[in-house]
């Protein structure tokens, strides 16, 4: 089961506003592969990178075109946590 936290949430709309200026449609179609990412992660869970500094929560992350997506593994939940542009400073 996949669950998106509100941040995750937020960091769609946010990344959205800030690209629609520039390229709606190319805002739109960013969000939608972020949107469609987490399925795979069903099928092979720990496929993303395992970020230590998390322990002893699984948090891992994998890339998504440009942008960065932090997911935790708990039990048979992946909950998606966060988006970043890999050129955003956080």
């Amino acid at each position: 089961m996949i669950k998106w936290t509100s941040k995750a949430q937020s960091d769609l709309v946010r990344l959205f506003e800030f690209l629609a200026p520039v390229n709606r449609l190319a805002a739109v179609h960013t969000v939608k592969a972020l949107v469609a990412a987490p399925a795979r992660l069903l099928e092979h869970p720990r496929i993303g990178e395992r970020l230590e500094e998390f322990d002893p929560r699984e948090v891992r992350r994998i890339i998504v075109g440009h942008y960065e997506m932090r997911y935790e593994i708990q039990n048979s939940t992946i909950y998606v946590l966060r988006f970043w542009h890999t050129r955003e400073d956080r």
